[in-house]
């Protein structure tokens, strides 16, 4: 069982059902949406994720046509995002993670993309464009 929350602690997740490999995204819309490098993203399925608290404090910005990311509207925090076509999983921000998640990344999607002053230290695959075998939705 994952856990998760936000900066400010008034949004809290519960998500259970892992539907995909963690992974660190380097295109230009998850490095401005969180402003750092890169964010490392976790697919799970929808039918196991909840809200414990403070759904009616989320805001999501459309940031692609029918791509929404989903924040705190006190604190800012991204929280997760979702594709309106995808009703199967969505996808968590790994830094709002609090427990329970035992994954770790197994990949680097989009380096063409990637920030200029940033250089990936690890030895993980790195993709250009995408996350080859990633379920639809997962950038």
């Amino acid at each position: 069982m994952i856990e998760g929350s936000c900066l400010c602690g008034g949004v809290r997740y519960r998500a259970e059902g892992v539907a995909g490999p963690m992974a660190n995204c380097h295109c230009q819309l998850c490095r401005k949406a969180h402003g750092s490098a890169f964010s490392t993203i976790l697919p799970v399925e929808r039918a196991g994720f909840s809200w414990l608290r403070g759904e009616d404090q989320l805001a999501h910005f459309e940031s692609s046509p029918g791509k929404r990311r989903w924040f705190c509207s006190q604190c800012g925090s991204q929280l997760i995002s979702t594709r309106d076509a995808d009703d199967r999983s969505l996808l968590l921000r790994a830094g709002c993670i609090d427990s329970g998640c035992g994954s770790r990344p197994v990949a680097h999607g989009w380096v063409e993309f990637m920030a200029p002053w940033h250089r990936i230290s690890d030895d993980l695959p790195r993709f250009e464009r995408g996350f080859p075998g990633a379920p639809p939705g997962v950038e």
